[in-house]
Formats: C-alpha cells, sequence, structure tokens
C-alpha cells in the first residue's frame, strides 16, 4: 500500500537545507580550496549555456552556494498539487555558511543553521530541537564534491535557457541510467552557477516535485553576527538536543547481503533524543550515490508500535516501513529516500543480521 502525505512546513525545511545549504550532504566533510573553487566553463557561444560533463556541473552547482549570500522565498510543491513556501537569508563568510528558514506555511517554524549545527524553533509548543545534521539525505547530495563515479550513473544533457525570479538561468537535465534513481530538471543561475529552480522526475518523464525562488536577492547584506545572536536566543524555550554516537554496522550487526548498485554507505550512526531508553537503541545507516541518499533506520520491533508496513510518499521522498524477522528476534525498519520506491524495497530485500 502506497499513501501519499500533504506537503508539510518540515519538508520545506529539507528542500531549503539541501538547495541552498552548500548543496552538500555531509556537512563535516570539509570542502578544500581547490575542490571548492568551480570550474571553469568550456568556451561557447554567446549567451549559450556551457559545455560541461555531469560532474562538473555539479561542482559548479556546489560551489556557489558556498560563495554567495542571498535572501529569498523558496516554494516547494508536489504533483498532489500542495504547495509550501518559506522565507530564507544565507550568510557565507570564508568557510562559514549559515542561514535562517522562517516557514510560511503551515505551523510556525525557524529554522537556524551553521555549518552542521542545527537548531529548530517550534513557537506553538517552546520547543527548540538541537542536532547536528550531518546528511540532508536529499538533492543535491554531494559528499564534498562530486567524484567521477556520478558519470556512470547520470548522463547530463543541457536543455537550454531560461528565467526564474528575475535572473538568467542554465537549464540541465540529469539523467539517471537505471531506475533506481529520480531524473532531475535543474536550472542554474548563469553567472554564479546557484540552483534556483529544480524539479525531481520520474521514469515516465514526470514531475513528482518542483522547487524554486519565487523572489531572490543575490549578493544580499546579510550579517552572520545577526543571525548567530537570533540563534542563540533559546530563552523561554525548552531545548531538545539529538545526539548521535558514531558506529559501524558490522558492529551493530547488521550488513547487506548485495549492494544496491551505485549506493555506498557514507555514515552509521546510532540514534538518541532526550535520553529515551527506545531513541538510543534506533541505528540509523545511511547510503548515497553521490547525488541521492536513502537512510536505513533499525529498531528492536515493538508490536504495540509498529504495527502496519506501509510506503508512504510526499513528494519525492519515499518512506517504506517493514518487519523484519531474524531468530534472535524481531527488527522494524524504516527506510528514507528520495528514491523511486523499488529502490528501497532492494535495501529492505538485501539487509541481514549477521548475529
Amino acid at each position: 500500500m502506497t499513501v501519499r502525505m500533504p506537503m508539510s512546513a518540515r519538508r520545506v525545511v529539507l528542500v531549503l537545507a539541501a538547495l541552498c545549504l552548500a548543496q552538500m550532504a555531509v556537512a563535516q566533510t570539509r570542502v578544500g580550496p581547490a575542490a571548492a573553487r568551480a570550474p571553469q566553463p568550456a568556451p561557447a557561444a554567446d549567451g549559450e549555456p556551457p559545455s560541461m560533463g555531469v560532474v562538473e556541473w555539479l561542482q559548479r552547482m556546489h560551489a556557489a552556494s558556498r560563495q554567495h549570500s542571498y535572501v529569498g522565498t523558496f516554494v516547494v510543491s508536489a504533483s498532489t498539487g500542495n504547495l509550501s513556501s518559506a522565507r530564507i537569508w544565507h550568510v557565507c563568510e570564508g568557510d562559514q555558511q549559515m542561514e535562517r528558514i522562517e516557514v510560511l506555511s503551515g505551523p510556525p517554524r525557524s529554522t537556524f543553521r551553521r555549518n552542521d549545527q542545527v537548531l529548530t524553533f517550534l513557537p506553538e509548543s517552546r520547543v527548540v530541537k538541537s542536532e547536528r545534521r550531518e546528511n540532508l539525505e536529499l538533492f543535491p547530495n554531494l559528499l564534498g564534491a562530486p567524484d567521477s563515479s556520478l558519470a556512470e550513473l547520470y548522463g547530463v544533457r543541457v536543455i537550454g535557457k531560461d528565467r526564474v525570479a528575475g535572473f538568467d538561468a542554465d537549464v540541465v537535465q540529469l539523467i539517471p541510467r537505471d531506475g533506481l534513481r529520480f531524473g532531475y530538471r535543474v536550472w542554474s543561475e548563469r553567472r554564479s552557477g546557484l540552483v534556483v529552480k529544480l524539479q525531481t522526475v520520474d521514469a515516465e518523464g514526470h514531475v513528482v516535485e518542483q522547487s524554486a525562488f519565487s523572489e531572490l536577492q543575490l549578493g544580499a547584506p546579510v550579517r552572520m553576527q545577526a543571525l548567530s545572536q537570533m540563534m542563540s536566543s533559546t530563552a523561554g524555550y525548552k531545548v531538545e538536543k539529538s545526539e548521535l554516537q558514531r558506529t559501524t554496522a558490522q558492529s551493530e550487526g547488521w550488513t547487506l547481503k548485495s549492494p544496491v548498485a551505485g549506493f555506498k554507505p557514507v555514515s552509521c550512526y546510532r540514534r538518541a533524543l532526550g535520553g529515551a531508553a527506545q531513541s538510543e537503541r534506533t541505528l540509523q545507516w545511511t547510503f548515497s550515490d553521490g547525488l541521492a541518499s536513502v537512510s536505513l533506520f533499525l529498531e528492536p520491533y515493538d508490536a504495540q508500535r509498529q504495527m502496519q508496513e506501509v510506503v508512504l510518499t510526499l513528494g519525492a521522498t519515499y518512506t517504506l516501513t517493514r518487519r523484519l524477522t531474524d531468530k534472535n528476534g524481531d527488527w522494524w525498519l524504516t527506510a528514507v529516500g528520495e528514491v523511486p520506491p523499488q529502490t528501497l524495497d532492494a535495501f529492505a530485500q538485501s539487509l541481514a543480521r549477521t548475529r
């Protein structure tokens, strides 16, 4: 059973975080000066998009948001017609990245990010959720700088040019070479390379999700000190801190019987929230193909809480839940990723206990 979920404020925050904050998946993986520089486009006719391969295009997009400050209004829409929006302030100072995201639809929510540190203010409940988010889990999910293996998984085709939020943009299509990943149409601001619009496309060519700036000020005078002061203003809020303890799947007794083509493990953590015993037993194992990512959450099965096995879809993000039976007990899997559902099923089918 596949259930379509309405667009939420959290979805907007996640897409914004992925698209506008350095377009990177692992914030603690610092990009060195050589990798951070955008590649020089090959010579092209005046007004025409530069000629580059998939890796070069992604490097340029990746570098753009590490080098430019901006303010803008961001809109996310799903094929079901759901629409959400938010206001974003983004600033770069050297290697430091910081942003503020103010959700404009749904329950009020403000998210501040300084590099990999994230604080989310929920004014209705007077709660601040604090976490270190290494993996943004969404497009463009670049691990530092993209490597050449991406060209084996995606092709690239320059569609042409367009205008988004008043800016000239090159339009590029990233075409998956198999059915395990989505395709993308990307609008890249011509001068800077900043991604200003993105469409996620399924195997039939249908747009399953679209995100874009409706208004954008490049080079806006955003002050990091001002955002830092707002981020630290937690008086009157209860701070709930999510802890990540680094581990390995092998030491936790998990393996994949066979790899899912193109996806490599990038991190593995035990997750804990507020010291809750159940949360401390949750394992998060994350994989990436260099662009798309999948996170596997594993915990002991609890019949009172976990009963229905479903596939949920929210825009381009699919979630699969499944009970896994082992001779030493049962486990509950929650697999999440911006990938087709058959990719999540491939991970679920391959998961196995080693002890």
